[in-house]
């Protein structure tokens, strides 16, 4: 029986882990769930890449986003979609905002703030201070969490550390 995928990317030359080479790229459910010769399978849609490079995403694991107060810079919705556009699929944004994203309340009102308005899988980072350093062993395991920044030399607020 042949296999049935939601989307084929046909005869493009795929560039991964194994190198370069022409092959079809199979989608189900929106995850990758095959790289090779899929000319016998079927699909709900195919693109054509015949002529073009097929490249796996981009994780940017530093962006500055700037929401919440700093959104006349850059906000989670236009950041994320520039990203999306540049072949960015997954962001890990900053602390460095107004207020600096430091506790459970920053983070959770952080993720509320990304709910329906990113374009990209995304987490953030919590800001090591000297406040709650005591704490960043839970704080790091917070829903949307995707690690601790600590800043040495500059930054903003109460989030330089000596």
């Amino acid at each position: 029986m042949t296999q049935t995928y939601d989307l084929i990317v046909r005869g493009g030359e795929v560039a991964n882990h194994a190198g370069r080479g022409m092959a079809d790229v199979g989608v189900i459910d929106g995850k990758i769930a095959f790289i090779g010769d899929l000319s016998q399978a079927s699909a709900g849609e195919t693109f054509d890449a015949t002529g073009l490079t097929v490249l796996p995403g981009v994780i940017d694991t530093q962006v500055h986003f700037r929401e919440p107060g700093l959104e006349w810079k850059e906000d989670l919705e236009t950041g994320s979609r520039a990203a999306a556009l540049g072949g960015v699929v997954a962001v890990f944004e900053m602390p460095n905002t107004n207020p600096n994203t430091t506790d459970p309340d920053t983070m959770a009102d952080k993720l509320a703030r990304a709910k329906d308005r990113m374009w990209t899988d995304h987490a953030f980072y919590v800001g090591g201070t000297h406040e709650n350093a005591d704490y960043l062993g839970e704080l790091e395991r917070l829903p949307g969490c995707c690690g601790v920044k600590v800043f040495m030399g500059a930054s903003t607020g109460d989030l330089l550390i000596a």
